[in-house]
């Protein structure tokens, strides 16, 4: 009955996780999870009473397809302000949240067989979505020795006459790393003279550490603008994830119009009051709440990467980015599917295995929860691994 194409995909292994945990809290079992990606923090006040004030003047009709002209402008504005990107309004559309930005992308790019690099560990839905659209992943393994970055060379021996896409993310969901200018430049070099595309993944851009600068990908190069498209939004530095927001940005604007041409025969517009409420996310109000939130977050990571590699048998690399902890296990165990479930059985601790983002020998830890919890769940981790 059902069709070949929706046979290809499998259920986000995150989610299941999540939902998993959730139950057995229902259940009345005593379960920390540290399996979504979620920041623990409430959605900033500044864009709750701009959703407050959309309701009020009425704003609860359809919009243009890619999104209200306001919209769009302060989504140029932030692209300008943070980035130093020009982009104009036709140039733009948003989405609902950033896995609808990747769908509409690879419908509107991918023919059947054409390859696109994936960089693992990678977000679970990246080669989900390219089998679903007829496409073909090329996976590039990384692992701690590069702090899970590809290099030049990597990129070089991955690329075919049938390669279409490059998607790179940074930072990093669920490793956490950034990729330095330098980095960036390098890949660039390789790219240079192909029609080679690249869906750059900048949803994390604000949670950076430390000394680490983030560098948008497609201010690199003319080359780099010209051929790059950005996939950014609010679900992570705004706490925005059940507002589903997203949005991309290229300077081919027949790109767009296809895509606009699709969502109109998909979502149409995105919720009118997210619309409104992003505006006051996008606009500079809300970057102090933001780094204070960025701020807590790099506490419990370096607490949290401290206790993690105190324990016998366990490792990980401090992350520069993004609020997980991705953990290596080797020296404990090689299967991260079963070392979770019983993780989550005995010690009632939910975590992702490492198989979902293509790397066997590890898991997902999120440090987006409050730091008591954080302990506690360490210390059950440490428990279970002693035994």
């Amino acid at each position: 009955m059902l069709s070949k194409r929706i046979q290809t995909l499998s259920t986000s292994m995150t989610i299941a996780i999540t939902t998993l945990a959730l139950e057995l809290k229902a259940e009345g079992k005593d379960i920390l999870s540290f399996s979504a990606g979620e920041p623990d923090f409430d959605t900033p006040i500044e864009i709750k009473e701009a959703a407050k004030k959309a309701l009020d003047d009425g704003k609860t009709k359809y919009t243009a397809i890619p999104g209200t002209p306001e919209l769009l402008k302060a989504v140029a504005g932030k692209l300008k302000r943070d980035n130093n990107l020009d982009y104009a309004t036709n140039m733009i559309q948003t989405n609902n949240g950033a896995k609808h930005s990747l769908f509409n992308l690879f419908q509107a790019l991918i023919d059947e067989g054409d390859e696109v690099i994936i960089p693992a560990p990678y977000w679970v839905t990246y080669p989900e979505v390219v089998k679903y659209s007829g496409g073909v992943p090329v996976i590039i393994d990384t692992d701690d020795s590069t702090s899970f970055k590809i290099t030049p060379k990597q990129l070089q021996n991955a690329i075919t006459p049938k390669t279409k896409i490059l998607v790179l993310t940074t930072p990093s969901n669920p490793t956490g790393s950034v990729y330095s200018k330098e980095e960036l430049e390098g890949l660039a070099e390789v790219l240079k003279g192909t029609d080679i595309l690249v869906f750059s993944d900048e949803m994390y851009e604000k949670l950076v550490y430390g000394d680490v600068k983030f560098t948008a990908l497609a201010s690199i190069s003319d080359d780099m603008f010209q051929r790059t498209i950005t996939i950014n939004g609010l679900s992570k530095s705004a706490s925005m994830t059940g507002w589903r927001f997203g949005y991309l940005a290229t300077p081919k604007t027949e790109l767009v119009s296809a895509m606009n041409k699709l969502q109109s025969q998909s979502t149409s517009n995105i919720s009118s009051i997210t619309q409104a409420a992003a505006i006051a996310g996008l606009n500079g109000s809300v970057d102090k709440t933001v780094e204070e939130m960025r701020k807590v977050f790099e506490t419990r990571r370096d607490e949290a990467y401290e206790l993690i590699n105190n324990i016998d048998g366990l490792s990980v690399i401090k992350p520069d980015g993004a609020f997980y902890l991705f953990i290596n296990i080797k020296g404990v165990s090689n299967d991260s599917m079963e070392f979770s479930k019983q993780l989550l059985a005995q010690e009632g601790v939910a975590v992702v295995p490492g198989i979902a983002f293509g790397a066997e020998g590890y898991i997902r830890l999120s440090f987006a929860t409050d730091i008591d919890t954080i302990r506690e769940g360490i210390k059950r981790i440490e428990r279970f691994v002693s035994k």
